[in-house]
């Protein structure tokens, strides 16, 4: 579902990094539950007018995209589905799984976490035919992106922490360097405490490249908000940040059938939505 005239003039920003639903895995906070009520009263006193939402880690990601398609629906239009998807356990079903989250769900994009599996050409097969972005945690591996990046130039791939959420910081300058180097490659800034590296990825690659995350429902989105606040920029590319760069990314998939792109490759026998 494209954004609509309405949705690309909302008022507030966007945070393009979050978690919602309960999960299977119950031995640690992202593998049990990510509670939004929280969250969303500290967003909404914060000024973030919607969120882009994913589950938390599960077993079984088809139904945990279900769980998370319901709470989307129940926060409309405030919150903005991605799919989760394992690309190893998932292997050989990641197209009908992405079908499903976007022509029944109405999501808008894919999460991979590398902690489970590395980004592969299934899912990146995925995101191309349905013109979707793809949010890749490469947890240090900043590497894999300058192999990813080039192989799929017409997929726009989003790297949080700026590659690393625990302050890699040989993994966050080669992601500054690679938003910098790559057209369709960005970077989120959740999580990022060494502050100076969001300063050299806007002085590097421009306000065009980075986007505003918070990993919330665990971290404080009004914290997360203030650090892009902090680093003074100008209205129009505070803004680019702030929810214009993620917007830009999630029309292109309206803008793209409206040019009357490639129709989406059916999905297999055995896999359409119950």
């Amino acid at each position: 579902m494209p954004l609509d005239g309405a949705e690309r003039d909302v008022a507030g920003a966007i945070d393009a990094h979050c978690h919602a639903g309960t999960a299977d895995g119950l031995t640690d906070p992202w593998n049990t539950d990510a509670p939004l009520g929280p969250y969303l009263r500290r967003a909404g006193a914060a000024g973030i007018a919607r969120t882009v939402v994913f589950p938390a880690f599960d077993g079984d990601y088809r139904a945990a995209n279900a769980r998370l398609a319901g709470i989307v629906r129940r926060h409309a239009p405030r919150l903005i589905g991605f799919a989760f998807v394992h690309c190893r356990r998932d292997k050989g079903r990641i197209g009908a799984m992405v079908a499903e989250a976007v022509r029944r769900h109405g999501f808008r994009g894919i999460k991979v976490h590398g902690y489970e599996a590395m980004l592969t050409r299934e899912a990146c097969e995925a995101a191309r035919a349905f013109r979707i972005p793809v949010l890749f945690d490469v947890v240090g591996r900043a590497e894999v992106m300058d192999m990813i990046a080039p192989q799929y130039p017409d997929v726009d791939f989003i790297v949080p922490h700026l590659g690393s959420f625990v302050d890699d910081w040989r993994a966050q300058q080669r992601v500054v360097d690679q938003i910098a180097r790559h057209p369709n490659v960005y970077a989120d800034t959740s999580g990022v405490r060494r502050f100076d590296y969001i300063v050299q990825a806007i002085e590097r690659a421009g306000p065009g490249k980075v986007i505003f995350g918070s990993d919330g429902p665990w971290l404080h989105p009004g914290l997360e908000l203030h650090k892009v606040k902090l680093l003074g920029l100008p209205p129009g590319a505070e803004a680019q940040v702030l929810g214009g760069n993620i917007r830009r990314l999630l029309a292109r998939r309206g803008a793209a059938q409206g040019q009357g792109g490639p129709a989406p490759r059916a999905m297999p026998a055995g896999e359409a939505p119950e």
